[in-house]
């Protein structure tokens, strides 16, 4: 069975609403796709760190209880695990804060077992950092390498702004490496500047990649792909929006999972997805997202994982 590798950043999520406390959950951008996928019954593994402490072990413990592989988390002996506070406001969307006690990280693990059309999930900060940038580099090098399918979430916070010049060699590497980018406005206004999928599509993305989809919050998902394809989808919106904090995140979910589920593979998107493939695939991708906005949760429901690993081992 074709499997999904992430690789990112482990936090606690401390989410907050009208400036109190009100959950406290693992949390991460790919670990939470890869959460998502692991509930739905797709085949996933986790490169990740965090610190020796109550919350490291939860978060490791969280992993296995949802049938992700957690064998490539390293553990800091000395660090503290990474928190984030999330504050809702009045639309539930989160303005962040992030803690971190380990700078001087230097990611340590061993490369899992990647075959052909595997789906590699990376992006965020994580995938930018300049500490661990050769290990990160080393690993989706070695993906590539081993035919792997490569879908960067560019995910680019405010917070890091003012690194943007320094950090845009990476970014560059990155969507070189990508056979798929997907970023929202607010990333690439962040880090060019610009807010509008097509100069975004033309200026910075289609000479690295021909795979580009653009989100927007709760305006359309703009898709622009090989053979002059664009196209718009609206949001699905179904019952009331608890929190937006995992939609994007589980957007790469379901995308990963519609590529397994409808059997795309590498040569698939080498050639080209017709615009069926990609409908389909979205679809899977705007699923997840939707299900997730239910919750204050950054995952799919168990309810709606257990249903789409009935449709997947239906196959």
């Amino acid at each position: 069975m074709r499997k999904v590798i992430g690789i990112g950043e482990t936090v606690l999520d401390i989410i907050f609403k009208n400036d109190q406390p009100t959950a406290a959950v693992p949390g991460g951008s790919v670990f939470n796709a890869l959460i998502s996928l692991g509930r739905s019954g797709v085949k996933a593994a986790f490169i990740s760190e965090t610190g020796n402490d109550r919350v490291g072990r939860t978060i490791i413990n969280f992993l296995k209880e949802n049938g992700v592989d957690g064998q490539s988390v390293y553990v800091y002996p000395d660090s503290k695990s990474p928190i984030s506070l999330a504050f809702l406001n009045e639309r539930n969307d989160a303005e962040y804060i992030f803690y971190k006690d380990h700078p001087n990280d230097r990611l340590e693990f061993t490369f899992p077992d990647i075959q052909p059309d595997d789906i590699v999930l990376f992006g965020s900060y994580y995938a930018v950092n300049p500490v661990i940038r050769p290990q990160v580099m080393g690993f989706l090098d070695y993906a590539r390498q081993h035919g792997a399918i490569l879908y960067y979430d560019v995910n680019f916070r405010a917070a890091h702004k003012n690194e943007v010049m320094k950090l845009t060699p990476n970014i560059l590497e990155n969507l070189e490496f990508a056979d798929i980018v997907r970023g929202s406005t607010e990333d690439f206004e962040v880090m060019f500047r610009k807010s509008d999928p097509d100069a975004i599509y033309r200026s910075q993305i289609a000479f690295y990649t021909r795979n580009f989809i653009c989100t927007q919050g709760a305006l359309p998902v703009e898709l622009r792909a090989d053979g002059g394809l664009k196209k718009q989808y609206p949001v699905e919106t179904s019952g009331e929006t608890v929190s937006t904090i995992g939609a994007g995140d589980n957007f790469n979910a379901g995308f990963a999972y519609g590529l397994i589920k409808h059997n795309i593979r590498r040569a698939d998107i080498e050639q080209g997805l017709s615009e069926e493939q990609w409908d389909q695939v979205i679809g899977c991708a705007q699923q997840f997202s939707a299900n997730v906005c239910k919750s204050i949760n950054n995952y799919v429901s168990p309810e709606f994982g257990r249903e789409m690993a009935s449709l997947i081992t239906q196959q």
